[in-house]
Formats: structure tokens, sequence, C-alpha cells
């Protein structure tokens, strides 16, 4: 059980953050918003990921690039950077990038939970949609290219542009509002700016929270495959199951194919469940597609539907 509460930052919208360290597990840490988990990390050993969903998407990075060679990964939405250090101890030196709406929640959480030394993290302070709304570099950066990031020695964390976020081969799209998903970062138009910030194989996935029928998440699955050629919907709950509760949901979406499919083994054990092709095309099922005219919130976990 977690111990050692305190009070890390209040957040722009004056929602309280607060950190919590674990008296059975020295090293291992929690961010929450509000009362809402949002990060769980462990100084001593960043690649043990407390929630499954943070696994499936490790392993689908495992999977991006050979082993131990250097992945441009991009994180919409920081976090206490689980994953960013998940990427450090296993391909060390790679740059990344954290796109982060509050700069002095980032700034204290990295105080407390410094990065470990030689990474390669830039962070671009604001809106997400507002940085990925703006200017591609001129001249444009061909596919599959990215402006050099490589950190000075020892320098672990540095203040970025939406410049330099092009060329991306890992995007993680994680834009929580303490317990909620605003549409303006769910929308198709959205998915397009990450889409032209992406190399040309690179894969992006979007971590979001629903629950039988799942509405949201389906319409967010047809949303990422209007705008990518490959799509595939990763959930430990199973899909069909009109008692199921609320779980995380991932949507994964590249324009080449992805790993997670054809090796669905990647996944591990116990295996979540996998929709793609003509399974996931059943499961969405005329869903609307999201844009900024006609998009939502995610749902609100506080629902009683949820029980």
């Amino acid at each position: 059980m977690l111990k050692k509460r305190r009070k890390l930052s209040s957040t722009r919208s004056g929602r309280e953050a607060t950190l919590t360290s674990s008296r059975l597990q020295p090293g291992r840490f929690e961010l929450s918003v509000d009362g809402v988990a949002q990060s769980v990390v462990s100084l001593t050993d960043p690649t043990r990921l407390a929630y499954p969903y943070t696994r499936h998407i490790a392993r689908a990075i495992d999977a991006a690039a050979p082993a131990g060679s250097p992945l441009f990964t991009v994180h919409l939405g920081a976090g206490a950077l689980t994953l960013a250090r998940y990427v450090q101890a296993t391909r060390a030196g790679s740059p990344q990038l954290v796109v982060e709406f509050e700069p002095d929640l980032y700034h204290a959480m990295l105080q407390a939970l410094p990065l470990p030394e030689g990474s390669d993290v830039r962070a671009v302070f604001g809106d997400a949609r507002e940085v990925a709304d703006g200017p591609l570099p001129v001249p444009a950066t061909r596919a599959g290219e990215r402006p050099p990031l490589g950190a000075a020695p020892g320098e672990a964390e540095r203040v970025a542009t939406g410049g330099d976020w092009v060329g991306a081969e890992f995007t993680i799209v994680d834009l929580w509002d303490a317990a909620v998903i605003h549409q303006r970062v769910a929308s198709r138009e959205f998915f397009e700016r990450v889409a032209e910030r992406s190399s040309g194989d690179g894969v992006t996935v979007v971590n979001l929270l629903d629950g039988h029928p799942f509405t949201y998440a389906r319409r967010q699955a047809a949303t990422l495959a209007a705008v990518f050629a490959h799509v595939a919907v990763v959930l430990d709950a199973d899909p069909f199951d009109a008692e199921g509760p609320l779980g995380n949901v991932l949507v994964f979406a590249s324009n080449t194919p992805l790993d997670i499919v054809a090796r669905p083994d990647l996944l591990g054990v116990p295996r979540p469940n996998l929709l793609h092709g003509g399974t996931l095309d059943s499961w969405v099922a005329g869903a609307r597609i999201m844009t900024d005219a006609d998009g939502s919130d995610s749902p609100d976990p506080d629902d009683p539907r949820w029980g």
C-alpha cells in the first residue's frame, strides 16, 4: 500500500497534484491529480510497469526498432514520464520529446523524480492541439527524418519548440485532464496533425478509458482509421461483455502494418483482446468519426453506469 503522500504542485486549473511513495516498494512512486492516478514510476527499475496498458505500449515500443537502437519517441502528455524512462532504460540515449501543458508540475515532478543521467528528453510547454496545429519546419523535413535532438552529456531536461516535433517514430497520446480527454485532442483534424509529424512508418498509440458499449472507443478507432492505413485496438476487458468494467483501451495506428497484429505474442501473457481487420470493422460497426465539429469528451469514469 502506498504511503508518504505529499502535495507536489497545483495545476493551472487549480487541481491538486500529489506524489505518493511506496513504503513496501522502495523507489516506487505514484503521481495523481485530484485523486486520479496518472502515473506509477519505479526509479530502481524503470522497466517494471504497474499497469497492463503501459506494458502493452512498452511491448509495442520494443518491436518498433531493433533492440537497443535509438527510437525517436514523442509523448503527448508527460505524467511522471513512466514510458520515457522505459525508453531510456531499454534504448539508452534515444531522443525523446514531451508536449506538456503544465510546466510547473512538470518541473516539480522532475525535481522529485529526476531522469536518469544521459537521458535526451526535450519538453515543449503548451496545449498539445495548439502545438500540433503549429507550422512544420521549413524547408519541410522528409518522411522518416527529424531534426537532431542530441543532448549535451548529462543534460536530461531541455526545452524545445513545436518545430522539433517532426519525424516521430513512436507517438504516445496520453492527453488526460485529470480523468477527462477533451474532444479537441481526439478529432480527425488533430490526428491528421499527429500523422503529419510522424515518420512514414511511425506508430501512434492513443490511451483512453471506456466500457461497454464502448461508444467513445469505437468512435476513436473509426477516427484513427480515417487518418491511418492500419489500426488495431488492444484492451484487457472483453469488448463484447455487456457487464464489463470501465478500463483502458489502446488504439494503435500506423501507415504501415502493425507489429502487434503480425505478432500478437508480443503482447505477452495473459494476452489482452486484440481487434483488427474484420473483427475491428464489426466492433466499430458504423461509429461516427470524431471531428472538431462533431466530437465529444471521454466518458466520465464516475458515471453510475460503470458500477
